[in-house]
This record gives C-alpha cells, structure tokens and sequence, in this order.
C-alpha cells in the first residue's frame, strides 16, 4: 500500500509540473509601452457603464505621443461627470503611471505593470478602491472583425476596469466598469 501510494504521489507531482509548463506558454508577457501606445490611437465610440448601470454612448479619442512613451485616452459625452474624463497613461522605465481626471473629483494617480496576451492588453496595479485595498486591472480586450470591417478599419477594443479587493474571499476579478471602442470611420 506504502508503494501504490508513493506512486500515486509521484504521479501526482509529474502532473502538476506538466499542467505548469504547458500553461507557461499561454501566460501573460510583459510587453514595452511603445507597443501599446499606437494602438489605441484614434476616434472610437461605443457604449459604457458601471457594474449594474444603463449603459451610455461615449466617443473615446486616443493620441500617443511621438516618441510612444505618453498615451491620453479622453472619454466622453456619457460620463457620469459634467467633463470628460482624461486618462494619462506615462512609460516610467518598466511601469506605467496612471492619471485620472474627471473634471469633478480630485486626479487619481496609480502605477501599472503592463502585459500583453493574444494581441490583449493588461495593466495590472495595486491600489485603494472605495477606500479598500484592491488589485486593479485595466484590460483592452481586442475584438474580432469580418474580412470587410478589416479592410476598412482597424479593430476595436472592449476596455474593461476589473477589481479585485484584498480584504475580501473572492479570489476573481469583479468587472467595475465596462467600455466598447468601436473604431469610427474618418470622414470621407
């Protein structure tokens, strides 16, 4: 019994090292701002809301600085704020520095790591949400076009606001705002 037990543990552990490696290769990579940057430069609109809300039409503009190291993503006409909101995005060495404006409320500042997984892209940081600690997660989720939206335009993105609390059981990240980036077509 001892043998067929340390057997079945043996077994066990080359199972558990096979399912790491093989999913090491399906994992997030950190990636360098100056990939992300361009790809969100643009006119985009779409519909956004918070967890439980209504949605409403926003237009999202997206300029990346020449030098690829500054992104702002201006978000508005549906805001819950009476402004736009203002999203500065800034490479500092491997981090990105996080400002938020809204016209309304004191700027917010945080730092990210940046990530990109199957042309997705993930800025994960640790920080304060509703005055509790949380980890942060800002994804761009690339969405998929037919042949002809491909031709005439570049994809859209799903730009989800996630968190997660620490000081909580729940061991997932809860959606806490949800924004659709559809491209607009310049005018002809």
């Amino acid at each position: 019994m001892p043998l067929k037990i340390d057997r079945l543990n043996l077994m066990l552990v080359f199972a558990t090292l096979l399912i790491v490696f093989s999913s090491f290769s399906v994992m997030a990579a950190k990636v360098s701002f100056k990939e992300f940057c361009p790809q969100l430069v643009g006119q985009w609109a779409g519909d956004a809301a918070k967890a439980g809300e209504i949605p409403k039409k926003v237009a999202i503009t997206g300029f990346c600085s020449h030098d690829q190291r500054q992104l702002i993503l201006s978000v508005s006409i549906g805001t819950r704020a009476p402004f736009s909101e203002t999203w500065w995005f800034r490479e500092q060495g491997d981090q990105v520095l996080l400002t938020y404006y809204d016209g309304v409320a004191e700027d917010k500042q945080q730092v990210f790591s940046l990530y990109q997984q199957n042309g997705d892209y993930s800025l994960l940081g640790e920080g304060v949400v509703n005055a509790r600690p949380a980890l942060i997660q800002l994804l761009f989720d690339a969405q998929t076009q037919t042949p002809a939206q491909a031709q005439n335009q570049a994809g859209g993105w799903q730009w989800t606001q996630n968190i997660q609390y620490l000081d909580d059981d729940v061991d997932r990240y809860q959606l806490f705002r949800g924004i659709e980036m559809t491209p607009v077509a310049p005018s002809p």
